[in-house]
């Protein structure tokens, strides 16, 4: 493997955005320093390289990211294949920037068990070209009555989940996190009561009234969450709470969050970017839980922007052409994401003066993978204030972004196997031309080979 050097590129190190030179060898960063090469020749289409086998890559107009992290995917191998694999979900994953992609359980076998865990983590190992880290399951099965083998799993999952459903008995739930906070693991919740969606494909807001609906009320999501947070409360467990998409759950993590709980929550790049006003009469807005009123979405930004939610997830959800063709009463639940999230919300938010990058980088990055405590965060580092990212030492998992180029989303290029996006048409700015693992290409656009042309 030769040294790559990075020079001339925007990078995103200590919080900030500095022009800085990376340089990267045996798979980490070995070298940053102030960018030495501004005005010389080196050419922005292709490589010098020089007597010391090192390939010197001018990244004039380019962000470099740390790789994005995604605590909320679904790869649906093993058992749904057909629908996705850890192979075509990693490399879209890789085409959006993301270099770690966390993995729900609602699989076949659903990981309750060491050994049903094992399937996954064998196509895991031989397929996935981002780190992908599966969930367990909270229950056996994920059918909400006995606990899964939560002994033998903690030392091989990100933490424990029945996503996909909500843990309907309080008594369980709580046995869950007195088992998970001994382990050191967080329960991390599907927050639904189904009594309470009765039915409800969409938000109970204007559009389901106008279009003859039936409505999902935004207290099928606040009022788990409002009895979770409680049993975290009374256990001290650590709780993270999935695809927030209501005021009333963003209300209750922020108290949460002012008494000193343990207690973080996600949100989706449709829920910040988009309100029930929006949908259309196809299978491509349906998900759950579903895109809710402007007042949610407002209230999910400002909990974005003052940190009370940790990340952005995508939930990324891949289904066939045909589940997803059933319009929007019938189809499945579920959307891709990963490789709109960045450019929408870039677009979206960033380049309208709701976010800064910085804000959307740790959001999509550093405070995900830190807080989680994922693989390359070290202790020692934690222990000094330093937060994870680009640092000397660490492994190159990184993207490399051209903010400038515009483009219309097609989902025809997506390298997922699900096409089914509400942002399909939408035109937005920022293109992910390299994702690197470890200092080798996970994802290369063509504007980066032509770069890289020897």
């Amino acid at each position: 493997m030769r040294k790559l050097k990075l020079v001339n590129g925007t990078v995103f190190y200590h919080g900030r955005f500095q022009n800085l030179d990376l340089t990267i060898d045996k798979g980490r960063i070995v070298r940053l320093d102030p960018s030495s090469l501004s005005g010389s020749s080196v050419s922005p289409i292709s490589p010098v390289s020089n007597e010391n086998n090192e390939i010197v890559m001018d990244c004039s107009h380019l962000h470099i990211f740390p790789g994005f992290v995604d605590l909320h995917v679904h790869f649906r191998e093993p058992g749904f294949s057909y629908k996705e694999t850890i192979e075509t979900g990693s490399r879209a994953a890789a085409h959006g920037g993301y270099t770690v992609c966390c993995t729900m359980p609602n699989l076949k076998p659903v990981p309750d068990t060491l050994e049903n865990l094992e399937v996954q983590r064998a196509i895991i190992r031989d397929k996935a070209v981002v780190h992908v880290l599966p969930y367990g399951a909270i229950t056996c099965g994920e059918k909400g009555a006995k606990l899964a083998n939560f002994e033998e799993l903690a030392p091989y999952v990100v933490a424990f989940t029945d996503d996909g459903v909500g843990v309907a008995d309080e008594g369980r739930m709580r046995e869950a996190m007195v088992k998970a906070k001994a382990l050191g693991k967080a329960i991390v919740a599907h927050a639904e009561e189904i009594a309470l969606v009765n039915g409800g494909v969409i938000h109970d807001g204007t559009y389901a009234v106008r279009h003859h609906h039936k409505g999902n009320p935004s207290a099928s999501e606040w009022k788990q969450v409002e009895r979770d947070i409680a049993l975290a409360e009374e256990t001290g467990a650590r709780y993270h709470i999935c695809h927030i998409s209501t005021k009333e759950s963003v209300a209750l993590l922020r108290e949460a969050q002012k008494k000193g709980l343990p207690v973080t929550g996600e949100t989706g790049p449709h829920y910040l970017t988009m309100t029930d006003e929006d949908l259309r009469e196809d299978g491509r807005f349906r998900m759950n839980p579903p895109i809710r009123s402007g007042a949610d979405r407002e209230a999910l930004r400002e909990a974005l922007i003052d940190g009370t939610l940790l990340a952005v997830a995508t939930d990324h959800a891949p289904h066939s052409a045909e589940e997803k063709s059933r319009g929007l009463d019938k189809s499945l639940n579920g959307i891709v994401g990963l490789e709109t999230a960045f450019p929408v919300l870039y677009t979206q938010l960033v380049l309208t003066g709701i976010l800064s990058l910085e804000q959307l980088v740790e959001a999509m990055s550093t405070r995900p993978m830190a807080s989680f405590r994922l693989p390359e965060v070290k202790e020692a580092k934690a222990s000094l204030g330093i937060p994870y990212g680009i640092e000397v030492n660490e492994a190159a998992d990184l993207g490399i972004w051209d903010l400038n180029a515009a483009y219309t989303i097609d989902p025809e290029t997506f390298l997922s196997m699900g096409h089914a996006t509400p942002f399909a048409g939408w035109t937005v700015h920022g293109m992910c031309l390299n994702t690197l693992v470890g200092g080798e290409s996970a994802y290369e656009d063509p504007a980066w080979k032509e770069r890289c042309c020897d």
